[in-house]
């Protein structure tokens, strides 16, 4: 839920120019002015508005990001940050890493492994421009023999040019990520669907099996570096994590 704005207090008027914008910005968004996902007016409407600088605004906006209230993307503009809902959160650990931990045996399958370019859709989603390189890859993911997880994932070329280089067998896309992709943020959905048949054949499920199904958006440094769907089968797997 969304507070109403507040009233601006006399004293704000004697704020410093910065702390103006940022009062501004938080006013729009919590009176629902600017909703999650939205364009905010670019630093030069802003200079105009207020009669700064340049330098001031992006101060401001700057802070903002820090504080997670804005999301910046380079050659595409500043956007609403989705609200915080910290009884949501969970800690998203490799997959590889989860099997270790319960002393079992993991291994995995690559499916594809592949160059493509940004979509339409893709580039409205992520904030990338249309055409731009990406790597395409489908892994299955096995637990001592039996398949728990189909990993389907893209990753920003022009950031991470070596991954079609890795050896998956040693490593997976998630620990590769965070070695690669400094101070990783990201945002999730998780869904039960019933699995495609390109999904249900490589997990060894019939397309009847409802499987869990966690879509995740990787940032770092606050430009898109990852975004995967992992499906897992409904009988086989419990996903838990820790607010």
């Amino acid at each position: 839920m969304r507070h109403q704005a507040q009233a601006t207090e006399p004293s704000a008027r004697t704020a410093p120019a910065y702390q103006r914008i940022k009062d501004h910005v938080l006013q729009q968004i919590r009176g629902g002015a600017w909703t999650e996902g939205m364009l905010i007016p670019t630093e030069l409407v802003l200079c105009k508005q207020f009669g700064v600088s340049r330098m001031t605004v992006h101060r401001a906006l700057r802070e903002l990001t820090a504080d997670q209230v804005l999301l910046r993307y380079q050659g595409s503009g500043t956007y609403v940050a989705p609200a915080k809902i910290p009884s949501t959160l969970i800690e998203i650990r490799s997959i590889a890493q989860d099997i270790r931990d319960r002393g079992h045996r993991h291994s995995c399958h690559v499916l594809r492994l592949e160059r493509t370019t940004v979509s339409t859709t893709q580039a409205q989603r992520f904030h990338l421009p249309v055409g731009a390189p990406l790597f395409h890859s489908i892994i299955v993911h096995y637990e001592n023999a039996e398949p728990i997880q189909l990993e389907d994932r893209v990753v920003d070329a022009r950031r991470l040019p070596d991954y079609l280089q890795q050896d998956w067998t040693r490593t997976t896309p998630n620990e590769y990520l965070m070695r690669a992709a400094p101070e990783p943020t990201g945002r999730y959905t998780i869904e039960v669907k019933l699995p495609p048949p390109g999904v249900a054949e490589p997990l060894d499920i019939p397309v009847e099996q409802p499987c869990l199904v966690l879509d995740r958006t990787t940032f770092s440094g606050g430009t898109f570096a990852s975004q995967a769907v992992m499906w897992y089968p409904g009988n086989r797997y419990k996903l838990a994590g820790q607010s």
